[in-house]
């Protein structure tokens, strides 16, 4: 396994990512902010946070397998939420629980979670940005 996840002492532990990762491969895959399209370009939960998250990560999980990788080398996650607020978290969660149960994954690289005005089409209420590193 190329990134190892560690929750330094000292910082504070978050139970949905941890603080830092480490990674030691040689090959870097970037992968573009994942929107909740299925594959032809349909958005996925229209109006639903927690199924277009879902469907983001169903979307990663497919870029990753194409680079030859997984979800165990995830070095970053940003996310990107639509005019982000605090009740938009338990949701967002519950997205990332559902996909994590589909894909058979515990999702805990360290994250970023931006607010942003807009996306690329007015239906995607997020994008999440991804940050690999393939062993």
């Amino acid at each position: 396994m190329a990134v190892t996840l560690v929750n330094p002492s000292g910082l504070p532990e978050i139970d949905v990512y941890r603080q830092v990762s480490i990674a030691t491969g040689s090959r870097l895959v970037f992968i573009a902010g994942q929107v909740s399209w299925d594959a032809e370009g349909i958005t996925v939960g229209e109006g639903d946070l927690a199924a277009q998250v879902e469907q983001c990560y169903l979307n990663i999980g497919t870029a990753l397998a194409e680079a030859g990788g997984s979800f165990d080398d995830v070095a970053k996650l940003t996310f990107y939420v639509v005019d982000r607020t605090p009740d938009k978290m338990p949701p967002l969660l519950e997205g990332i629980s559902r996909a994590a149960a589909k894909l058979g994954i515990t999702p805990v690289p360290p994250a970023t979670l931006l607010g942003v005005a807009a996306l690329d089409v007015p239906d995607h209420l997020v994008a999440i940005e991804v940050t690999a590193i393939p062993g």
